[in-house]
């Protein structure tokens, strides 16, 4: 790991490199076990993070988002969705935890 990741993962990810090697394993796996593209399998992500309601889980697959090369727009898409299954207020929510990185 070159460059220490923000918050409470990059204290884990220091503090116990083995656990953070098989995390980091374990969701290599789960990406390579379907048909999704990148762009596909990050913007689910975003959304479950949405229905998870972590805000640090929306920055963490917003910057990743956005360092892949997917549109602002399609971001905040995947909050404008999340209003019939999650209702408005999680919605807006997810909304402005997107926006905090503009």
């Amino acid at each position: 790991m070159s460059e220490k990741m923000p918050g409470a993962a990059g204290d884990l990810a220091e503090e116990f490199p083995h656990i953070w090697n098989a995390y980091q394993m374990l969701g290599r796996a789960a990406a390579d076990c379907g048909p999704l593209t990148d762009r596909e399998r990050r913007l689910v992500k975003l959304a479950l993070s949405v229905g998870a309601g972590s805000e640090g889980a929306v920055h963490s697959h917003t910057r990743r988002a956005e360092a892949e090369g997917i549109e602002k727009e399609a971001l905040l898409q995947v909050a404008m969705l999340a209003i019939g299954p999650l209702g408005l207020p999680r919605a807006v929510a997810a909304k402005t935890w997107i926006e905090d990185l503009d």
